[in-house]
């Protein structure tokens, strides 16, 4: 029999919904780590492609690894667990955002990458994590102002730009990493990308619901083991590495506080704050929980905290993960503990130095195939946000056809910014994800100004005077796995078995795309207020 915990709400009473019930042990060690698998390829591919461009050795690359693990654990449990007002108390899981890998590489390199470059990234995520954690605590006044500035043709544009710029990166995996690129590659390396990518689509368009949401991983772990037999996988770091290692903070020096790269990384965390408001709002609707913008600002704080932790913790900003946003739709798991079980299990993996060396060894190709395909989706991630947009609209269109183009400026002239800007600068201007997002924001507010009340609510919804915009995504860019899914899901068949607020009410999938967001007007969800100044 499952049991409900005494005291799980935020206002200290008992609560019988499905998000607090406490399922018995074997089950939330079970649910626990399927939303482990579901979220390890994502997980782990981002302290890789940040390590390789940075040349970072295999050791330090292990280190990274398991830091990250050990870190996603913690932040899953404070999003999932909750502590005081801050953590959602939704089975959200935590993990790495794509949106700043792009970011995070063009700082270490401008300053010169190796471990000298991750004090930089690192001083840059704490400043930005601290700045996210006490936004999330301002009036509802600024909250709503800075919210507005992302209505769905900036979001959309920003997810899509994401997704454009980091397929270059998993490209040059394809043929076997970037020192390989100016010499055309080796074709057995794109051999193993391209087996790695069928495969992945294979179990995809085949697989049950949970085995499609867990192809990446599979992918991954079919195309080493063939690299192996085929003698390209090398595990011979494995042996060497011990069986029990502890994560330690600043353990490759203390952080340097730079402007633009802490400037850079706070933009990163404003686009992963549009993110993780969309999941939150999905998230209650899986579950039949409403979601007021209380709530909202609690997942936001814990974004901001386990940034920080992160940073702290030799590891990169957070945002709140959609593969098991799908996931969750697909089992029909709600409770929130069964999260707190997967935060446990990742803290335990971030333990073990010998797991995270396995990872080291995949091939770059295999990574690169695996890479391409999330990727790809991410981008269409951000094509299926703008399809909420009204295109025929020249200001729109000119929008996203500007900001596309600025976003491509850095990859096709990279010399320039070498050449004419200060390295500071550079490391600052030379992102595609910088440029298209300040593009798509600038234009947003000429065409259209600043936005009143929240830019993807629904127009015959009553005004609520105090409410934080509720800004709603149909899914956050770090979901390639289960986005597909997840979307299909919200135009749902009529025989999903979840509470009344789940999307088998919807009268079409785009009708419920744009009312999403599950509204409380009297602001009552969970004995929550609004956020106070």
């Amino acid at each position: 029999m499952a049991r409900v915990a005494a005291r799980l709400s935020v206002n200290g009473e008992q609560s019988s919904h499905p998000v607090d019930e406490v399922l018995p042990l074997p089950k939330l060690a079970l649910y626990g780590f399927q939303h482990v698998l579901a979220f390890y390829a994502g997980a782990v591919i981002v302290p890789i492609l940040v390590g390789s461009a940075l040349k970072l050795s295999p050791e330090q690359l292990v280190y990274l690894i398991n830091a990250d693990l050990f870190t996603c654990g913690i932040a899953s449990i404070i999003q999932a667990w909750g502590i005081g007002r801050i953590g959602a108390r939704l089975p959200i899981i935590q993990g790495v955002t794509f949106t700043a890998v792009s970011p995070m590489i063009a700082i270490g390199m401008g300053a010169g990458g190796g471990t000298a470059a991750l004090l930089v990234i690192y001083g840059a995520v704490i400043t930005a994590g601290i700045a996210t954690f006490a936004f999330a605590w301002m009036s509802a006044r600024v909250f709503r102002v800075v919210m507005s500035l992302f209505p769905p043709v900036v979001t959309g544009t920003v997810i899509t730009i994401l997704g454009i710029v980091l397929l270059p990166v998993a490209l040059k995996d394809v043929v076997g990493g970037a020192p390989l690129v100016g010499d055309g590659g080796d074709p057995k390396q794109l051999a193993y990308a391209v087996g790695t990518m069928l495969f992945v689509l294979v179990m995809m368009r085949l697989g049950r619901p949970f085995v499609s949401s867990i192809a990446v991983l599979l992918g991954l772990v079919g195309g080493t083991l063939v690299a192996f037999a085929l003698g390209d996988a090398k595990f011979a770091a494995v042996g060497q590495s011990d069986w029990i290692g502890v994560t330690t903070p600043f353990h490759f020096g203390a952080p340097k506080f730079e402007w633009f790269p802490i400037l850079l990384m706070l933009i990163v965390m404003l686009i992963t704050m549009v993110e993780t408001a969309g999941d939150t709002y999905a998230v209650g609707e899986i579950v039949g929980k409403d979601i007021d913008s209380e709530t909202v600002a609690r997942a936001l704080r814990a974004d901001g905290a386990a940034t920080a932790i992160g940073g702290l913790l030799n590891s990169f900003p957070y945002v709140a993960f959609a593969e098991n946003v799908g996931l969750v739709r697909v089992t029909k798991v709600k409770s929130r503990f069964v999260v707190v079980a997967a935060g446990v299990i990742m803290i335990i993996l971030g333990l073990l130095p010998k797991a995270a060396a396995v990872v080291a060894a995949i091939p770059p190709g295999v990574l690169g195939g695996a890479a391409t395909v999330m990727f790809g989706m991410v981008a269409l991630a951000g094509i299926q946000t703008l399809g909420k947009v009204d295109l025929k609209e020249e200001k729109n269109a000119l929008i996203v056809g500007v900001a596309l183009a600025f976003a491509l400026f850095p990859a096709t002239v990279p010399a320039f910014f070498e050449q004419h800007m200060s390295v500071d600068l550079a490391s600052l201007l030379n992102s595609g994800v910088t440029l298209g997002a300040t593009a798509a924001i600038l234009m947003n507010l000429l065409f259209n100004g600043l936005g009143k009340g929240d830019p993807h609510a629904d127009p015959h919804a009553a005004p609520a005077a105090d409410a934080a915009p509720e800004v709603v995504l149909p899914a956050q860019a770090d979901a390639p796995v289960a986005l597909a899914a997840a979307h299909k899901a919200d135009g749902s068949d009529g025989s999903d078995e979840s509470n009344a607020t789940d999307g088998s009410n919807a009268t079409d999938g785009s009708d419920k795309a744009d009312k999403a967001a599950v509204r409380d007007p009297a602001g009552t969800t969970d004995g929550a207020a609004t956020p106070a100044g």
